[in-house]
């Protein structure tokens, strides 16, 4: 069974079905590998596979040799096609590429040239893989929605909340992601892979013979066909007619002084090193992004890191939100290693993170992530 729907033209609502789980099907190991395993467990289920991005869509970009795998690709639907096929259950291909277009590439174009760092998979699983995935799977029937996430949820009988948490396999954990999901969401999503390892996948893939078994992962963004973001950037503004900056632009120590110029402060991120245009004869990174005044601001390493910041759009997931300061480990950035903080809320939406020691690179537009051992307490947006 094979369709292909628009989210604003979805099909008569269903009857849910009892115990039917809705896949949210990459063409990737993992979630072909979460259809296996809920099959062998008897429980019903039908594939959805977004098809989230016109990938002959800026040609200038695709390059003449072979490209570096990433999700969401032509090949991708095709092979969550033949795993639907190959274990025998229904499969459909809803088209979200206008929305996706609206909520995560827009925003991350605007991000870039606003002087910010954006998290496209963070907007992506919120905005798309989620929400409206989510009432494409109450549409035709299905109780709830599994994906191939490396994360945990589960319910705690005391608070009478849902929690996230992070996945077994820490090297894959995913849960830094997922910070945007509400309780309702989360409440009507399931996540098989978090107890298991990356391996045991692989091996459970190749013990039920699947036609991606060995399929490598994705590595770069979906959108993003060479994984130069600066290039993508601009292509993608010329054909949405989005103005660039245009004149040079001043590169300034913290006091002031000229040290190089630049052709666009989307050429930059927070803590940047490579690529500044001009030779200081030290080591000097990018400090701060001002697009205002068209200006990028360097320094030494020391003044690269701080302590306090604020953030924005929290979403307190495992708990609610709390009444005075709370003692998190803060993450923020999806490398970064979990740092002892506290967080005071400012208002249901801000507050105010000050870590114990300072840290590097604390980059505006990243997720700053707060943890309780494993537990998700909640996220928001670093400004």
């Amino acid at each position: 069974m094979n369709a292909t729907t628009q989210f604003e033209t979805l099909p008569t609502r269903e009857p849910t079905q009892s115990g039917l789980v809705a896949i949210a099907m990459s063409g990737g190991v993992d979630s072909s590998t979460v259809a296996a395993v809920l099959q062998e467990q008897g429980q019903p289920i039908v594939g959805l596979t977004m098809q989230l991005w016109n990938q002959r869509r800026l040609p200038e970009l695709q390059g003449a040799g072979p490209q570096q795998h990433r999700c969401c690709s032509l090949d991708d639907v095709y092979d969550a096609r033949r795993v639907a096929q190959h274990l025998n259950f229904p499969h459909y291909v809803v088209n979200f590429e206008e929305q996706f277009e609206q909520r995560v590439v827009r925003p991350f174009v605007d991000q870039y040239l606003a002087g910010r760092t954006p998290i496209a998979c963070t907007n992506c699983n919120t905005d798309v893989k989620f929400e409206p995935l989510l009432r494409m799977a109450r549409q035709i029937g299905a109780e709830r929605l599994a994906t191939g996430h490396y994360a945990r949820i589960r319910k705690n009988e005391q608070t009478s909340r849902w929690e996230l948490l992070r996945a077994r396999d820490e090297s894959k954990d995913q849960s830094y992601f997922l910070w945007g999901l509400s309780q309702e969401q989360l409440s009507r999503s399931v996540f098989p892979l978090g107890e298991l390892t990356k391996e045991e996948v692989r091996v459970l893939a190749r013990r039920t013979n699947l036609p991606v078994a060995e399929k490598p992962e994705s590595m770069e963004l979906c959108f993003v066909p060479t994984g130069n973001y600066v290039q993508f950037i601009q292509a993608y503004s010329k054909d949405a007619g989005i103005s660039l900056p245009h004149g040079e632009g001043e590169i300034v120590t913290e006091h002031g002084t000229v040290v190089g110029h630049h052709n666009g402060v989307h050429n930059f991120t927070i803590g940047q090193r490579k690529g500044l245009g001009f030779a200081a004869g030290k080591p000097l990174y990018v400090l701060s992004i001002d697009p205002q005044e068209n200006r990028v601001v360097v320094g030494d390493d020391d003044s690269l890191r701080k302590t306090s910041f604020e953030v924005r759009g929290m979403n307190w997931v495992s708990i609610e939100q709390p009444p005075g300061p709370v003692r998190v480990a803060a993450k923020i950035r999806h490398k970064h290693e979990p740092a002892a903080a506290t967080v005071h809320a400012i208002d249901a939406t801000k507050a105010q993170v000050t870590f114990d020691a300072p840290q590097r690179a604390i980059a505006p537009g990243q997720g700053a992530v707060f943890y309780d051992g494993d537990r998700v307490l909640g996220g928001a947006w670093i400004r």
